[in-house]
């Protein structure tokens, strides 16, 4: 039985306390934006505000377990908090009726995420409107077979989350292993020579590509996309060929890292990062990736990192030998990482199947 599920949910929406006012913020509050919504389950924010700037804003502080949709940037997608949350203007916290259990509902949405991706409108920020959500049609069999659905693909998704967590745990040994050998690199406790950014990289914002010039899937005759968010797509130009770590420049998530290697397409929204001092792209990646390049960032509705800011900015800069001796161990690391992430696609490819036939009554 297909309804309307704007007949069977609320939505609830929120707002920002305003950032001029120091007391609204720092607090033991946690508030969310779409920047949180790095997993299904949101166990923190990165951003706390305090009493006072929920009283004196348009957030509203939901309630742990609550299923939680963003309308812009990262369109459609949802996570479930394990804590009690403030939410922001781009969020909307949905409240199901007796009919519908929200596990269920967070599958079927989840499900609905290239939907959501074609009727996302916006120059440079996308969002959907809450109609796009009010008026999807849905699959709504009792409770019963629902719970039957939600069962089978927790289950399923338990798999990728397995891998998804070795992934994890070799994240953080690599972090422990550049923190054993050269400190935080904020606090530079072991007093290596700072530099100014802007003297060890050349940093340029790539070259901009219409997106319907992007593909989803990848062939042997395209070349990855990178832009603000990490990787794009595909595309059948290239702007680099090479080695280089790239720093997110838009978005929400502006001042990401990433390392793109072989021929790819960086777009205006990403800036590659040329040497001009010799360095271990591996080291420069996690030490950049350290430092946290977002707390950098400007801009409320759109995001962003100033090039002029970050060449002023100072890092540490350790002998090239200790760089090579990091960038060797990372390696044996990644490798067993890369086992791991092939693991995880095959967990990622049953999960996606199963999602798909779950709401055409194949379960």
């Amino acid at each position: 039985m297909m309804v309307n599920l704007g007949k069977h949910i609320k939505l609830v929406g929120g707002g920002t306390p305003s950032k001029d006012n120091d007391s609204y913020w720092n607090g033991d509050i946690p508030w969310a934006s779409v920047k949180d919504f790095k997993s299904d389950y949101m166990e923190t924010t990165q951003d706390f505000i305090t009493q006072n700037g929920v009283d004196n804003s348009s957030t509203r502080v939901i309630s742990k377990g609550t299923l939680l949709i963003a309308t812009r940037m990262a369109v459609g997608k949802v996570s479930i908090p394990k804590i009690d949350v403030a939410i922001n203007q781009d969020l909307k916290a949905i409240y199901c009726d007796d009919n519908i259990l929200p596990k269920f509902l967070f599958y079927v949405l989840k499900s609905k995420s290239e939907y959501f991706d074609s009727i996302a409108t916006g120059a440079t920020v996308k969002g959907i409107k809450i109609n796009h959500i009010t008026d999807l049609q849905i699959p709504l069999p009792p409770l019963s077979q629902q719970k039957k659905i939600a069962e089978i693909l927790d289950a399923t998704d338990a798999l990728r989350q397995n891998d998804k967590a070795l992934i994890a745990k070799y994240d953080e040994l690599t972090q422990a292993l550049f923190l054993d050998m050269f400190g935080d690199p904020v606090s530079n406790p072991k007093g290596w020579e700072n530099i100014k950014l802007g003297l060890v990289t050349n940093m340029k914002a790539g070259k901009f590509i219409a997106a319907s010039e992007i593909y989803s899937e990848n062939d042997k005759d395209l070349f990855s996309c990178y832009g603000g968010n990490g990787l794009r797509g595909f595309v059948k130009s290239y702007t680099h060929t090479g080695n280089f770590v790239l720093i997110g420049r838009q978005g929400a998530l502006c001042g990401n890292v990433k390392v793109a290697r072989g021929k790819f397409h960086a777009t205006e929204h990403a800036i590659v990062c040329s040497p001009k001092m010799e360095y271990k792209t591996l080291w420069f990646y996690y030490l950049l990736d350290m430092i946290n390049l977002n707390r950098y960032a400007t801009g409320a509705a759109q995001p962003g990192l100033n090039v002029g800011k970050l060449v002023e900015l100072e890092i540490i800069f350790a002998p090239y030998d200790l760089q090579t001796q990091f960038a060797e161990r990372v390696v044996l690391i990644e490798e067993q990482k890369a086992i791991a992430q092939k693991s995880l696609e095959k967990s990622e490819e049953l999960f996606n199947s199963l999602l798909q036939k779950a709401f055409k009554v194949e379960l």
